[in-house]
């Protein structure tokens, strides 16, 4: 055993030897740090950050938000799976179930993260929406997303702090998965962090051009704001309102969109100078907005008001865009203090204010409804309204493939669902699994985050076994679907293996082994060589009818016509009056040479593709056969007038006796 490795063991000993506090009583975070610290000597991040400064600028970060006991244990333990054996035993046994299952939860999310990030830049849109809708299914426990946030800030604070060279990768996951859902929950000072410090990785140029434009009129705007702020506190003691008037710090990332998205040059935006006043009733805030337009010029169209019209987040606040007497723009926004916390602290604020009134338990259902909306509400944002028949979330699991591409499924899904969702041929031959690394029956049902790899046959096929429900096997109506068609070609292709013989053994007998078999399958009205096997297979024509099929017409006659006669009788040809079409005139028709009508023999008509209508005796096998399979074609037909008149082929069979 080597000595690092042996201290650790000593020192997991030595933790497990600590009298495990009582259940009943309060988590100590302080305690959680004191029996965790020893554990995590030596240990770093990929991006050789230590285990406890990561741990500590967790705590930093969310105690402002919520000062919960657990929720601030599980961030000190947050790599209790990377230094102890049994983990989820020991965190259950000293910290309770609800620590435990957030430190589970929040590992979870972490190599969610570390499996599934672009590593050269080409994620696309479809994979984008995936991961975030696999990060929805994951997020049960707001704490969970508040610890993730967190972690994730601190990250890209060390990495600011260290200039670490993979920095972009976890920039670009940060602006597609973590900053908008910081900012659909409204907590402010996370997103505006998270991401300037992405815009600083991902576009370096451009965040230093901003920080430099902003440094270089500093001085101009804080004088401009210092003299607008004695303005507006001489208005507000002049009315009577007290009130706090502050600068408003700009973030650069929001400056950029904006200049993008309005197509602005920086000098050119209006809440580069802004003032935030902040004041005890919602009333006051119209008064405030009163005072604030009747002293200076209000620019037209950038007037919003978030308080009778909150943001989705639940956002709140009076915005407007006034000019000073020399035509420089301020945005001014004005908020109650109850708008002030929600906007900075987001959904915490609704818990601090609940906890502060002694009613936590209490707040237990609204903080669960809550949470529930926001995520409905994040769901619209990264993937549009919900479509009629698209399954909701909770039956949804994701899971992820070997290369970490994320597959969506439906719950109950099985290792055979997935084998089928990748591709086809991979279910057909799917024989075994292995989720996250260990072997597992094909019936076993997945969960969302798990990790999937396929052993797969060379060749063969399904199991019948597939299909019984008892057995569990597939939850998918689409994996089952590709089960049964896969058996259904199989029965064809034995279907038409035994037609094949059939149809052999029938032309041996009648000596007409020559005969192509693509013209016989037209003859008996089949479209190709393999539906006339699989028909002969299923017995839906008698043998007979190829025999019929095959007699070849009479010659003309080469003798002299009768005397009698004044010229060559008639053969009919189709369409000329000889049968007639009952409704229709005109029509082109054509005898058919299976059963050789002939007046006044009962007849009836089968429209063919291209060959006009074709005549059969009412009682002709093939006739039959096909009005069984399209009785939309058989019209009704009778003999013409001058149908006596013309000549018609019949077949003559003669017996003869060899003398």
């Amino acid at each position: 055993m080597t000595p690092s490795r042996a201290t650790a063991v000593s020192r997991a000993k030595q933790v497990d030897q600590t009298a495990a506090p009582p259940l009943a009583a309060p988590v100590d975070p302080a305690a959680a740090r004191s029996v965790i610290a020893p554990l995590y000597v030596d240990k770093r991040l990929r991006t050789g950050e230590p285990f406890l400064d990561h741990a500590d600028g967790m705590v930093a970060i969310v105690r402002p938000l919520r000062d919960d006991p657990d929720l601030l244990a599980a961030a000190y333990l947050f790599g209790a799976y990377d230094v102890l054996r049994d983990a989820d035993e020991w965190l259950r046994a000293r910290f309770g179930p609800t620590v435990a299952q957030l430190v589970a939860d929040l590992r979870q999310l972490m190599r969610l993260s570390e499996r599934t990030r672009p590593r050269s830049g080409e994620a696309g849109a479809a994979q984008t929406e995936a991961l975030r809708k696999m990060l929805l299914a994951m997020c049960n426990d707001l704490r969970v997303v508040l610890l993730r946030l967190a972690s994730r800030l601190q990250t890209l604070r060390w990495c600011a702090a260290t200039k670490y060279e993979g920095s972009e990768a976890l920039a670009r996951e940060t602006l597609e998965l973590y900053a908008p859902l910081a900012n659909r929950l409204g907590i402010w000072q996370l997103k505006w962090e998270l991401e300037d410090l992405s815009f600083r990785f991902l576009e370096p140029e451009t965040y230093k051009r901003i920080a430099r434009w902003l440094e270089e009129k500093r001085l101009e705007r804080e004088r401009f704001i210092e003299q607008a702020k004695r303005e507006l506190n001489a208005l507000l003691a002049k009315a009577g309102i007290a009130a706090e008037v502050s600068g408003r710090p700009k973030h650069i990332y929001s400056i950029w969109t904006k200049m993008r998205g309005k197509q602005l040059a920086f000098d050119e935006l209006y809440d580069v100078r802004a003032l935030r006043v902040i004041v005890d009733t919602v009333a006051q805030c119209y008064q405030v907005l009163s005072l604030v337009h009747s002293h200076w010029t209000p620019v037209t169209g950038e007037y919003d008001d978030y308080i009778a019209r909150p943001k989705p987040n639940g956002y709140q606040s009076l915005h407007t865009v006034v000019r000073d007497a020399d035509g420089r723009p301020i945005e001014i926004q004005i908020r109650t203090r109850r708008m002030h916390e929600a906007a900075e602290l987001g959904m915490a604020a609704h818990w601090r204010y609940k906890e502060g009134r002694g009613d936590r338990s209490a707040s237990a259902d609204d903080e669960r409804i809550a949470w529930l909306r926001q995520l409905l509400a994040w769901r619209q944002d990264i993937g549009g309204p919900q479509r009629p028949g698209e399954a909701a979330a909770d039956d949804r699991i994701y899971v992820l493939t070997p290369q970490a591409k994320v597959v969506e499924l439906p719950v109950g899904a099985t290792p055979i669902d997935f084998a089928y969702h990748v591709h086809t041929e991979l279910g057909h031959r799917c024989r075994g699994a292995k989720v996250d690394g260990a072997m597992v029956p094909l019936n076993t049902p997945l969960k969302t985050g798990q990790t999937v790899e396929i052993i797969a046959a060379k060749s063969g096929g399904p199991s019948r076994d597939w299909l019984n429900p008892e057995l569990g096997y597939l939850a998918s109506a689409r994996s089952r679907a590709k089960v049964r068609q896969w058996f259904n070609a199989l029965e064809l292709e034995q279907s038409i293996v035994a037609g094949r013989e059939i149809v052999d053994r029938e032309l041996q007998r009648l000596g007409k082994t020559a005969v192509k078999l693509e013209d016989l399958a037209h003859r008996l009205g089949y479209a190709t060589v393999d539906e006339l096997f699989a028909a002969a297979t299923k017995e839906e024509f008698s043998l007979r009818s190829i025999e019929q099929a095959l007699m070849a017409p009479l010659p003309a006659p080469e003798a002299a016509p009768p005397p009698i006669l004044t010229g060559k009788p008639k053969v009919a040809p189709a369409g000329k009056g000889e049968v007639l079409v009952v409704g229709v005139d005109s029509l082109l028709t054509q005898l058919a040479r299976c059963c050789r009508p002939v007046p006044p023999d009962e007849i009836v008509g089968f429209v063919t593709r291209g060959r006009g209508v074709s005549i059969h005796r009412s009682g002709c096998v093939n006739a039959q056969a096909l009005a069984r399979r399209q009785p939309e074609r058989v019209i009704e037909v009778a003999w013409g007038r001058a149908s006596g008149e013309a000549a018609y082929p019949v077949d003559i069979l003669v017996h003869a006796q060899d003398r």
